[in-house]
């Protein structure tokens, strides 16, 4: 069955168009390989789901490691110890 461009409305012209695309990885809802062509339009909100997943991902990463950079900071302000010095008066 033919499928319609959701752009030009009119029959999909396949492998001529800017849009259609192979697509390979694994689907962020379900977790199945995905291997398939078709048009970049339609799989736009596949695409955004995996994006959003990812900047998680990406954000639940920095706060790992900045909560690790925190830690090892107190910890050589404690082995360090009180020297006196003050930056800031109070």
């Amino acid at each position: 069955m033919q499928k319609d461009c959701p752009i030009y409305r009119e029959p999909c012209h396949e492998h001529s168009c800017e849009f259609y695309i192979h697509l390979t990885g694994t689907h962020p809802q379900t977790g199945n390989p995905l291997d398939h062509w078709g048009c970049a339009i339609s799989w736009l909100p596949i695409l955004q789901i995996e994006t959003s997943q990812r900047v998680n991902q990406m954000g639940a990463a920095i706060e790992s490691f900045r909560n690790e950079m925190v830690r090892q900071n107190d910890e050589l302000l404690r082995l360090n110890g009180d020297n006196g010095v003050r930056l800031i008066d109070g």
